[in-house]
């Protein structure tokens, strides 16, 4: 007489995925939270302007476009339609750092490196760290 036996059952796998999503998404939140609650951005808030920067700590050659729409080059003012033959005067390989206020347009900035004159210049950003003033 034989007998059969029952079929062997496997033990049942947890899936962990949906925990670790739910720890992943609540942490983004509780980042997001605590991140707008220690850095309060409001109207009461006063950030400090550079108005005049000194040209030996910026990197070389730097056009600036200043916020009235004028164009200085290392420090020398620069008439757009001269651009092209500033541009031949660079080293090899050309490179120019590129510096406009941060309140400016988009289409500003988008004018000056759209120009075919930059085509074949590497072109750097250049930011400036902003930091409180002590009061």
């Amino acid at each position: 007489m034989s007998r059969l036996l029952p079929p062997r059952r496997t033990p049942p796998i947890l899936d962990v995925s949906l925990a670790i999503v739910n720890i992943v998404l609540l942490l983004i939140f509780f980042f997001l939270a605590t991140g707008r609650l220690l850095n309060p951005v409001g109207p009461d808030i006063d950030l400090s302007e550079t108005t005049d920067l000194p040209l030996d700590i910026l990197p070389s050659p730097i056009l600036v476009v200043a916020p009235d729409g004028g164009w200085r080059l290392d420090g020398s003012p620069l008439a757009p339609e001269l651009l092209e033959a500033a541009v031949a005067g660079f080293e090899e390989p050309p490179r120019l750092h590129l510096l406009i206020d941060r309140g400016a347009p988009a289409g500003a900035l988008l004018d000056v490196v759209g120009r075919p004159e930059l085509e074949p210049v590497e072109l750097r950003l250049v930011t400036l760290h902003r930091r409180a003033v002590a009061r």
